[in-house]
């Protein structure tokens, strides 16, 4: 006589409606959709400050210790003269541009102020540098490092601009060096000076700023 032993049962698993299963393949295929759009939404640390990293990032540091939500290509040496147009309104001047920046814990892009870099690059250069290109300037002294040259064109007059900063200007703190070259129909003209980091954002040339022209 033959003893079968115990043997186990397996639980068995309750029939699915029709309805269930449409209803489980819809939820797969959602999770699914839903995954990779997981996966975009946290851009590499890399990636430029725009859209979920211009709202969540910390920003970039700037030289006051101010922060920054765009570098505006100042970090790879090239300054975003549109990007930053558009930022300022799209006209220098303009009224929207004439508005950016009063409230000065919303201002979104540095700028150097005052009529003392005419004196230090030369009044033709000073007359010809618009609100963007103030605000390449005052934007390269707050994020590029010491030694790193930022380049950018006018092309509205046709002037391009390399600026650099040196050094800490010592023993005024929030100050740089910096140099400044311009090329256009007029030539070539180089000015190195200092400018100092105010509260609200701006960047002041101090009265100091003496003229060197390469064409003289």
């Amino acid at each position: 006589m033959i003893t079968i032993g115990h043997v186990p049962t397996v639980p068995v698993l309750p029939t699915l409606t029709p309805r269930a299963r449409r209803v489980l393949v819809r939820c797969g295929l959602a999770l699914l959709l839903a995954l990779p759009c997981i996966a975009l939404a946290t851009p590499p640390s890399w990636a430029p400050a725009h859209g979920w990293r211009k709202k969540n990032d910390p920003g970039y540091a700037g030289y006051s210790g101010r922060e920054w939500s765009d570098d505006y290509g100042i970090r790879s040496g090239q300054c975003d003269r549109a990007e930053i147009g558009a930022v300022l309104g799209g006209v220098a001047g303009g009224v929207i541009g004439s508005e950016v920046g009063k409230d000065s814990e919303n201002r979104a892009v540095a700028i150097v102020v005052g009529t003392v870099i005419g004196a230090a690059i030369g009044a033709e250069v000073g007359r010809r540098m618009d609100r963007t290109d103030r605000s390449c300037v005052g934007h390269a002294l707050e994020l590029a490092t010491p030694g790193q040259t930022v380049t950018w064109v006018n092309r509205n007059t046709g002037v391009t601009y390399k600026l650099t900063p040196t050094d800490r200007a010592e023993p005024a703190e929030g100050c740089r060096k910096f140099r400044l070259v311009a090329t256009g129909d007029f030539g070539l003209s180089e000015g190195r000076t200092v400018a100092c980091a105010m509260p609200d954002g701006t960047w002041k040339l101090a009265p100091e700023a003496r003229l060197g022209r390469a064409d003289q």
